[in-house]
């Protein structure tokens, strides 16, 4: 009997995986043994000792080509880099779609949105009693206790308010909710009560609260009032719930995870129709599982964990044991990857060698032909959970995930590419690559990285030299190490491929001068100090410039004359901007919105808001993609602010909010806001507000910046904020979706297509940080034209030279990002200042530049 066709479909075929958990920072407390064993405190240090810890080590090792040792993969991770083991443990898994249970508070976790570098799809599982708890850590509004009506409304209404993976609705896939999860069987056990009375709901919610805070969910007797309650939403949604069964860490008492405890459950005629998966194969009650998912139309079952924590014989055994009975069309793959990429690669590694086994003795018994069972191995690793949880719609990200479709396009093909971008973004805010050939990229640059003049980080917007007082020159090199999670196929050059990079003085020790990583510095002081997150959303404004020639000499021009928004000059550039937009999708970029702006020729994109670090990422990929493909079309697409001093300027305004623990914090919660904004909210605003005439350095780094912003010209002249002002530098926002009187966001409009995104958003968060810190508050907001209060406000600054001297004054900015790099950044700015007040035409060669 040939298996080989068998063999290479389970090997082809990419993978969804249905069930998993967030992935942590390299510095997290939780410890990296724990990716091979369940165990903990001392009987962790019996982990190595079995069987599964010694062959999943020695996958690791051979995947990383390190030493075979815990210590030798361990030092591995550290000097490589997150990033970089992320890109290779997900692009040999081969995983497109992921759905991740963030209810596991690990330390230092990394948000949903995150993990969109390495699978195309990623949504999330709502885990209920995580939720519940929350709820109950906050206090109510009006300083009551809480009561089971005032829970119950509460959680209902916080439940019914999440995207739900609905067909006929759109939502970014990193917020939208495939399914619901329970951990009821580390509580109190599977046999759940789903007709719990009052009395003893109410009596279980009185224990919980007695204990104190944080609140942790035991009593019985509340948990299935939780879960039956949530049911009801599943039922209402089609959305299907996640249940733990079988084994998983001490906290659990095996004897009640047994899945037969929840025949009551499952005989309960109001749920008959409520979708149920039993997840990590119920092991050691694999059989008892695929009793249920045969008598029972609901029950599904999920694999994860199972495969690959037990040995190659449990393992197999296992899922022949679920296949005994259960319609392979229920049986699903997951890899319960969490905390360390490595466990998704082994998880995918392992199923596979797993369901090849079992298959193949399906066939040689007789239970299959070979066609039968390649396409079994098909649903089993895809087209089951496709189906199972909605996943085929085309969301936020743009991908849909069907039979044809499975590409993780973080993981370029290297089967025709011949060449490699390393790109970065100098201190004026230009990119610039350095180029090689693939071979070479692999063999030596993906790990040592290529080197650079210390001089490439002084250079000006109008030489490619170092200005005299950056303290950069000609002396030093650093490397470029490559990022390999932003490598992508470049969409308009197919035979070459790109990769942003980060600067160290040598591969694992960054340079302090890296615009990337004074971001992370930043963003890391805001996470660990108040465990916040700063996402961030772009607005792309620029001008599409055509070629005439004038007296023998070629000048550029715009392409059209149209008012705001003409739907002429759309349908004009249709063709351009329908290929930009495709090639924005294959490197992971959503586009949410584009149309014709206010100048002639000039457009705008608005990009989705993603964390601020993949969102400074994502811009960058924007400029090349839409310069390169107006080149493609023979026009010039230029981002300097203002290209003609009698029409409108171009901004690349950024829209701002703060995360904690997945939840938009930056709004108001329960009406304790004049403005429809938190504390937290207000005091990150103000902090911005505050200092926003020395971040002006950053945002607005040429003298060109200066004559966009102007009053009447909606680019925010005056240091002051409003509601829904687009005259303000700061406009607080409230979106479609969002209730009347809240607001998710604010805007920047002070922020222009030649700033480096990763200094400009670092000094943004290092001013909110300065709020949160001294509790500033914001002045009343400014509801009319800021221009008509002239004699009131203050004028930002109207010059380089004022936002320059006011980053000399700024020390917060300065002890936040780094005094060396803020010397290089104002000898930058002085120059830049020197050389535009000499050559007063020269700004129009900016057009080549930005």
């Amino acid at each position: 009997m040939d298996l080989t066709e068998l063999r290479e479909a389970i090997e082809e075929v990419e993978l969804v995986d249905g069930h998993a958990h967030n992935i942590v920072a390299l510095d997290s407390t939780f410890p990296f043994i724990r990716s091979f064993s369940e165990a903990e405190g001392d009987a962790l240090s019996y982990a190595p000792h079995s069987l599964s810890f010694k062959r999943n080590l020695r996958q690791i090792a051979e995947l990383y080509g390190s030493e075979l040792s815990l210590q030798g993969v361990e030092e591995y991770r550290r000097l490589s880099g997150l990033q970089s083991i992320s890109s290779i443990c997900f692009g040999a898994a081969r995983i497109s779609a992921i759905l991740v249970d963030d209810g596991i508070e690990f330390d230092k976790k990394h948000d949903i949105e995150w993990h969109k570098s390495f699978a195309p799809v990623v949504g999330r599982i709502l885990r209920i009693e995580h939720l519940a708890e929350k709820i109950l850590d906050q206090e109510l509004p009006n300083g009551g206790a809480w009561t089971l009506d005032t829970f119950t409304e509460t959680y209902l209404e916080k439940l019914k308010s999440y995207p739900f993976s609905l067909k006929w609705i759109f939502f970014p896939l990193a917020n939208q909710i495939f399914g619901l999860k329970s951990i009821a069987a580390y509580r109190s056990g599977l046999e759940i009560n789903t007709n719990v009375t009052r009395k003893d709901a109410e009596e279980g919610l009185s224990e919980i609260l007695s204990a104190g805070k944080p609140t942790r969910i035991m009593n019985k007797s509340f948990i299935d009032y939780v879960f039956t309650r949530s049911l009801e939403v599943a039922l209402c949604f089609d959305l299907p719930m996640q249940i733990h069964t079988g084994f998983g860490d001490k906290d659990l008492d095996m004897r009640l995870s047994n899945p037969l405890h929840l025949r009551t459950l499952l005989e309960d005629k109001r749920f008959s129709k409520c979708r149920i998966v039993l997840l990590h194969a119920s092991y050691p009650f694999s059989k008892e599982a695929s009793y249920l998912a045969s008598v029972y139309s609901q029950v599904y079952l999920d694999f994860g964990l199972a495969v690959p924590k037990l040995s190659v014989h449990g393992m197999i055994s296992s899922v022949k044991e679920l296949l005994e009975l259960a319609p392979i069309k229920k049986v699903m793959f997951s890899t319960d990857g969490y905390a360390f990429p490595e466990t998704f690669y082994l998880g995918a590694k392992q199923a596979r060698e797993v369901v090849f086994s079992v298959l193949r003795d399906a066939c040689i018994d007789g239970d299959l032909s070979i066609a039968e069972a390649i396409e079994a191995s098909k649903d089993i690793f895809a087209q089951n959970a496709i189906q199972f949880y909605k996943i085929n719609l085309s969301l936020g990200s743009k991908h849909t995930v069907t039979p044809n479709s499975l590409k993780i396009k973080t993981s370029a093909s290297h089967n025709d590419a011949s060449l490699v971008r390393i790109i970065w973004v100098d201190g004026s805010g230009q990119h610039r690559c350095r180029v090689v050939p693939l071979t070479r990229f692999n063999n030596v640059i993906k790990k040592n990285g290529v080197g650079l003049t210390f001089a490439s980080m002084g250079m000006t917007s109008f030489a490619d030299g170092p200005a005299d007082e950056t303290n950069l020159t000609g002396t030093g090199e650093i490397r470029l190490i490559p990022d390999l999670s932003t490598k992508f196929r470049i969409p308009w050059k197919k035979q070459e491929e790109m990769v942003l990079a980060d600067m160290h003085l040598k591969p694992g020790e960054a340079w302090e001068y890296c615009p990337r990583e004074a971001l992370r510095r930043v963003t890391k002081i805001l996470k660990d100090e108040f465990n916040l997150e700063m996402n961030a959303g772009f607005e792309n404004e620029f001008f599409l410039l055509k070629s005439v020639l004038r007296e023998g000499k070629e000048e550029w021009m715009p392409v059209d004359s149209t008012p705001y928004c003409s739907t002429s000059a759309f349908d004009a550039m249709s063709p351009l901007l329908q290929e930009v937009v495709a090639a924005l999708d294959s490197l992971n970029v959503t586009v949410e919105q584009l149309h014709a702006e206010a100048g002639k020729g000039q457009f705008e994109m608005a990009l989705g808001y993603t964390a601020c670090t993949y969102a400074a990422d994502k811009l960058v990929f924007t400029r090349e993609v839409i310069r390169a493909v107006a080149r493609k079309h023979g026009l010039l697409a230029t981002f300097m602010p203002k290209y003609a001093l009698d029409d409108i300027g171009s901004g690349s305004h950024v829209h701002i909010s703060l995360y904690q623990n997945g939840e938009n914090v930056f709004k108001a919660s329960g009406g304790t806001s004049q403005y429809g904004m938190s504390t937290v909210g207000e005091e990150f605003m103000a902090g911005v507000l505050h200092h926003l005439p020395a971040i002006l350095a950053f945002t607005a780094p040429v003298p060109n910046s200066y004559d966009r912003i102007v009053p009447n010209t909606w680019s925010g002249a005056y240091q002051c904020w409003g509601k829904e002002n687009r005259e303000a530098p700061l406009r607080t926002a409230c979106p479609p979706g969002i209730p009347d009187g809240l607001v998710s966001n604010f805007e920047i409009k002070s922020f222009d297509g030649c700033a480096n995104p990763y200094l400009g958003l670092a000094a943004i968060v290092a001013a909110g940080i300065d709020g949160l810190q001294r509790h500033l508050s914001l002045p009343e907001p400014v509801d009319t034209n800021p221009h008509s209060l002239a004699d009131r406000l203050h004028r930002l600054p109207a010059s380089l030279s004022e936002s320059l001297e006011a980053l000399r004054k700024d020390c917060v900015l300065t002890e936040l990002i780094g005094e060396k790099l803020l010397v290089a950044i104002k000898g930058i700015r002085k120059a830049e200042i020197d050389y535009y007040s000499k050559n007063r035409d020269a700004y129009k060669q900016l057009i080549y530049r930005y």
